[in-house]
């Protein structure tokens, strides 16, 4: 019997999770919540986490009902992420590894999404789409990795969302997504926005130059711009947020089917804090529908970053022998997910 504890703040969630063995014991997550039009800035966000990770971490362990004599390993998020929110969470964990004397180990923030996943769906070997606010790609594993059939070329679609959240100035609590799927929901017509999908990378920043050109004469009067070139008064807020869901989906929809052409999966496991938009769910279920694949999709609690994916993660690395040097208890703040060797899996 293994429990391993997990420390997440790669992004404007700070969250501390324990596993035992592939039982979820606590779940304890805080989110960095910025007043409407603004983003959350690294600075702040890790000033942030510093202020709540001491209070999670006591209910985690409250909540997991154990104390840290019997934690055998503990985990934190390496990369990838915001440089000071990584550092911050990390300082932590390398202090109660130290207190604890415990092993300590590093983990890749998208390998703990699609464990995690995996664990909570039982999908098998699935085709990955991997959607968060920093991070789009589609995976599928083999060979002791997890190979990246495409990637977001720009920017994530996460951050696409909620820089469009921005512009139409929409509440970030809980969250930009969020936000937008609920207001997409009401929306009755659809606005034709540039499709970019090449091979099998998509491109989202001309999309959201679009419509910050078009859309911005409404959320900013000071920037003046000919009539002819806005959106037509007919189109709502809410007409563009669904019009830019339904265009994003599409492109992840047909890069992620490609995909499953190419490896002959049938399965497709959606992960990453957009991966909750029931929209693309929906999308996505159409298109395995028709191609006789099962779809996998877990719900808030572990598609929005935690801290139990990063503990069950490391502990699926533990388990199957790999170790961490102190000298190599550090933030890798571009960490590709094929960098990994999944010495956990069986081919």
């Amino acid at each position: 019997m293994v429990i391993a504890i997990g420390f997440e703040g790669s992004a404007n969630k700070i969250g501390v999770g324990i596993v035992r063995d592939g039982e979820v014991l606590a779940n304890v997550r805080e989110t960095y919540i910025t007043p409407p039009g603004e983003g959350f800035l690294p600075k702040e966000t890790a000033q942030h986490h510093r202020s709540k990770i001491h209070d999670i971490l006591k209910r985690s362990l409250a909540v997991a009902g154990i104390s840290p004599k019997d934690i055998d390993v503990v985990c934190y998020t390496k990369g990838p992420g915001m440089a000071p929110p990584l550092l911050a969470v990390a300082i932590v964990a390398r202090t109660v590894a130290l207190i604890w004397n415990k092993p300590i180990l590093g983990v890749n923030h998208c390998i703990g999404h699609i464990e995690m996943g995996r664990l909570i769906t039982k999908a098998e070997n699935p085709t990955v789409l991997y959607v968060s606010g920093g991070n789009t790609q589609v995976i599928s594993y083999a060979c002791k990795r997890y190979r990246i059939f495409g990637e977001t070329i720009d920017i994530a679609i996460g951050n696409c969302l909620d820089r469009f959240a921005r512009i139409i100035r929409l509440s970030n609590d809980p969250s930009p997504g969020y936000n937008i799927e609920q207001m997409a929901k009401k929306g009755t017509k659809y606005l034709p926005l540039p499709y970019s999908v090449k091979g099998m990378d998509v491109s989202f920043s001309g999309i959201l130059s679009f419509l910050e050109q078009k859309a911005r004469p409404k959320a900013n009067q000071k920037k003046k711009q000919k009539t002819t070139d806005a959106i037509p008064e007919q189109f709502s807020d809410e007409d563009l947020c669904f019009s830019l869901q339904e265009t994003l989906f599409a492109m992840l929809v047909e890069t992620t089917e490609r995909a499953m052409a190419h490896t002959g999966s049938q399965e497709v496991l959606i992960v990453g804090g957009v991966g909750c938009n029931e929209r693309l769910q929906q999308m996505m279920g159409i298109m395995c529908e028709e191609r006789g694949a099962k779809l996998f999709a877990t719900d808030e609690r572990f598609c929005i970053d935690n801290g139990v994916m990063i503990a069950h993660a490391g502990w699926e690395q533990f388990r199957s022998g790999t170790r961490m040097a102190w000298k190599d208890a550090t933030i890798t703040q571009r960490f590709r997910t094929d960098e990994v060797e999944v010495t956990w899996r069986d081919d």
